[in-house]
């Protein structure tokens, strides 16, 4: 696996990712997604909606807004809980994770997070600043992570308001909407992709731990008692769903949450980890939320958050599993793993062997002569057959050579050659697949029938 300055150069020069305000000299931990780069994420998310939502009868879907009541995060107990341990360095100022600057340091002792306790594990360890390398820190505290501002022309505290730190909360308040709307039956879930803002203190890894982020998530509303089995069905789920977007098994792991771990919500927490270049870190997690969140809002709002069970006779308060993955995360992982460099005819080759799932783009369209305006015609005429279903690309600002090589290294499976053989003999094209480079010749009117079979999962 590669590191990660080679992922970052080589998002920014093929159009996947660049630096965010980059003309103003950036503003720090903020992205901009490239031509490729949001191909590759709406892929991204199709599929999980595709596979999620579309395909199964016990799945709605639901967008809802950024902002909501303030009340909306007293229930949930994001005003009081939804913290990190915030430590600043008193030589250099800079802000760090208490718990982050410990990793690794305390050999087997658990990491408490406790704020004292934090203190007193930085000084027993002799911690040093990252980055000046003193080690004089201020008392660890609670910092909490939600963006605040204000609805309204009046900054004050009643038109006080928050970006959602997470999309599942929009999901919670329009329980009663959804049931009465859809009549869905137990167990049933509740899909949502959207925006989510945390002011991390420390973000960073490019685009693994950043302040805007895009969530898929889901909630499972299943009878009390029978949570864990599904919570075990779900875990198996994603595991395939990874998979199946081009990450290998023995770079993905669970591992479930300690009992000091859990959130205020949780009976059960897994994380779905994959291993990067710096380690294994989380790429989803899985909870088991009981009954927590629809119950604290009916007790805050006074409108009651039930479901009326048809066979016994009486109003349940559902439990709720979430699985929760966060698509900026998840492209990172898929780059890391799909990155190969390989030598043909001693030269370096650099390829993304992306899942025909993924790829930005699925076809390129390659004109043998850019001046011949026969093979021009020929190709652009198969441009417009093939995208009208493919995400398809028209290149011709080289030799055969180099396109063939920017296409590898922006993961495109099939390249198709349009050449003097295809105008002047047989009304055919060479086709070219991306991972082995075996080149074959296919009639212009074969080449749907061929793409149907190699690009449809």
């Amino acid at each position: 696996m590669t590191d990660l300055k080679t992922i970052v150069s080589l998002a920014k020069r093929r159009g996947i990712v660049f630096q965010g305000s980059e003309i103003y000299g950036g503003l720090a931990n903020t992205w901009d997604y490239g031509p490729l780069g949001v191909l590759l994420k709406k892929n991204i998310k199709d599929y999980f909606w595709q596979q999620m939502v579309i395909t199964r009868d016990d799945m709605y879907g639901i967008e809802s807004a950024i902002l909501m009541n303030s009340k909306v995060w007293e229930a949930s107990g994001h005003l009081e809980n939804f913290t990190d341990p915030m430590v600043d360095c008193k030589s250099c100022k800079e802000r760090f994770r208490a718990d982050t600057l410990l990793e690794g340091k305390t050999k087997d002792e658990k990491v408490s997070n406790d704020p004292l306790e934090l203190s007193k594990l930085l000084k027993k360890y002799d911690i040093a600043c990252p980055n000046c390398g003193n080690k004089d820190f201020t008392e660890v505290r609670r910092f909490n992570l939600m963006f605040k501002t204000f609805a309204g022309a009046v900054e004050e505290k009643a038109n006080e308001i928050f970006l959602r730190p997470e999309t599942a909360q929009g999901i919670f308040v329009n329980f009663n909407n959804i049931v009465n709307s859809s009549r869905p039956k137990l167990p049933f879930g509740v899909a949502q992709i959207g925006k989510s803002f945390r002011n991390e203190i420390t973000p960073g890894n490019f685009i693994f731990r950043t302040r805007e982020f895009e969530q898929m998530e889901i909630e499972y509303f299943v009878y009390p008692g029978t949570e864990l089995q599904y919570f075990d069905k779900w875990i198996e789920t994603f595991m395939n769903f990874l998979m199946q977007l081009g990450l290998r098994q023995e770079n993905l792991r669970i591992r479930e949450h300690e009992k000091d771990e859990l959130s205020h919500y949780s009976n059960k927490t897994c994380d779905i980890e994959f291993n990067f270049p710096w380690g294994w870190g989380e790429l989803m997690g899985i909870a088991s939320r009981t009954d927590y969140d629809l119950k604290k809002h009916s007790e805050y709002s006074g409108t009651p958050l039930t479901y009326f069970d048809s066979v016994t006779n009486t109003h349940i308060t559902p439990y709720v599993i979430e699985p929760s993955l966060g698509v900026e995360r998840l492209l990172l992982a898929i780059l890391f793993q799909a990155y190969y460099e390989e030598i043909v005819k001693e030269e370096t080759r650099v390829v993304l062997k992306l899942s025909t799932i993924v790829a930005p783009i699925k076809i390129a369209i390659l004109p043998l002569k850019k001046n011949e305006e026969r093979i021009v015609n020929k190709a652009k005429e198969i441009f417009k057959m093939l995208s009208k279903v493919y995400s398809v690309q028209y290149d011709d600002t080289g030799s055969i050579g180099k396109l063939y090589r920017r296409a590898d290294e922006i993961g495109t499976p099939f390249c198709i050659t349009v050449d003097f053989q295809t105008i002047e003999q047989d009304d055919t094209v060479t086709v070219r697949d991306r991972d082995t480079m075996s080149q074959i010749r296919i009639p212009v009117s074969n080449l749907l029938n061929f793409f149907n079979e190699k690009l449809h999962n």
